[in-house]
């Protein structure tokens, strides 16, 4: 088996950033959780990830607190901060949380920052399985929107065994999924890290575990899209996507420069998804605590770019609370059905008004039309001829219905996926 197998469909799961920021508490998690086993695990459903900042006890919002001191173990590796995870006491960290998660039937997700603390790279603190110590394998490679890391030196023997204890102690916490940010490209340096890249994939690889390999943030680059292939299961597309339709219309240039680089076990990410309730402390995006400001409109088209592409679904809203609308989004069978089979998906047309994507399962046929321009449209004869043919009859995935395509009127800034 190889990482490939981790993730032979799409990830589906939720991550605690759009609503939480850095601050996601324990009891949170877990009413999440709760809710995914109940409602939505049944429909594919399962990773709960727990975003950035979860060993700074004081983490607030998506705003960082520079230089804060971090929870770490004697080894130089960061642990829970007890007083928001409060399972992780006496050194359990994420042991216990788990445990709960997977006992609902889930798997279990943490993001991490490529590199070693600062923290331990000032105090010169252990490695462990060397008598190397921090400051050794520490390199002045740093993330210049967040301030707790060092980048490590893996042409080291030791700076490989300093990811290999860190994939150990989280293996041994149950975790299923790790996203690593400030890896997949970096604006100092203008390019992926990929040696630490590698490092890591080589230091899941030794735990045996089948974790699940995430890298942010984007733009990924596609000199490095067979690298990537190589390496993680998914790698960000862009910066952090919130719900503006400015950003949505771009991701239509990333998913079709993109999409070549999908197969099983890897899948290229488009972010993830910022509907529902969002931002109750989260101050990016210039929403604040709010529902997302998409249109429903804009959300069918969102859905149905995601889908078809194939990216990783990963709601960044709250569960709890989730309005029926959202909810439906999630839940619709044809188009989950379509999601997790396709074997063939391109981008077919574009044009100022229509983007058009096909894609292919080994029993159908699917063709999403966009309207992506500002006034209600009906579908063209000539691209519905084109790409559906003289058949009308089609089916509508997201109405649960057959359909005459040429009585179809589509809305500005939305979509009709339908199976030919």
């Amino acid at each position: 088996m190889t990482f490939l197998d981790f993730a032979k469909t799409p990830p589906m799961g939720w991550n605690s950033w759009d609503c939480y920021g850095a601050s996601v508490r324990e009891e949170e998690v877990r009413d999440h959780a709760l809710f995914m086993s109940k409602h939505l695990k049944p429909y594919g459903w399962e990773y709960i990830v727990i975003d950035i900042q979860w060993a700074e006890p004081k983490a607030k919002s998506t705003r960082y607190n520079q230089f804060f001191p971090l929870n770490m173990d004697e080894y130089s590796r960061l642990i829970t901060a007890a007083n928001r995870f409060p399972s992780s006491k006496q050194g359990q960290g994420f042991k216990a949380l788990g445990e709960y998660i997977h006992q609902l039937g889930l798997k279990f997700g943490i993001h991490i920052m490529r590199g070693i603390p600062r923290q331990a790279v000032h105090q010169n603190t252990a490695i462990k399985g060397t008598d190397k110590r921090a400051r050794d394998i520490a390199m002045n490679n740093i993330c210049p929107w967040n301030s707790d890391m060092y980048g490590v030196n893996v042409d080291l023997p030791e700076g490989q065994l300093y990811y290999d204890s860190l994939m150990e102690l989280y293996a041994s916490w149950g975790v299923d999924f790790i996203k690593v940010d400030d890896i997949a490209y970096s604006r100092l340096y203008d390019d992926a890290h990929k040696k630490e890249i590698a490092a890591i994939r080589k230091a899941i690889d030794k735990t045996k575990r089948p974790i699940v390999l995430s890298l942010s943030p984007g733009p990924a680059q596609l000199k490095n899209g067979m690298f990537l292939q190589d390496h993680a299961n998914m790698w960000r597309l862009t910066d952090d996507f919130w719900d503006h339709w400015d950003a949505l219309y771009r991701m239509f240039d990333r998913a079709a420069e993109w999409v070549s680089y999908v197969r099983p076990g890897n899948w290229p990410d488009c972010d993830m998804l910022p509907l529902g309730h969002i931002g109750i402390r989260a101050v990016d995006g210039g929403g604040g605590d709010s529902w997302t400001r998409f249109t429903k409109d804009e959300q069918y088209l969102l859905m149905s770019l995601w889908t078809i592409f194939q990216s990783p679904l990963m709601y960044g809203g709250t569960l709890p609370d989730i309005d029926d609308f959202t909810l439906s989004l999630f839940t619709n069978e044809e188009v989950l059905d379509m999601y997790q089979t396709l074997t063939y998906r391109r981008q077919v047309y574009r044009d100022d008004n229509w983007i058009i994507w096909e894609g292919r399962s080994e029993k159908d046929e699917y063709i999403s039309f966009f309207n992506v321009g500002e006034s209600n449209l009906e579908i063209p004869r000539e691209l519905s001829d084109r790409f559906v043919g003289m058949n009308r009859e089609v089916r509508d995935l997201w109405g649960k219905k057959d359909i005459r395509l040429d009585e179809q009127v589509v809305n500005a800034h939305g979509a009709i996926l339908i199976r030919k």
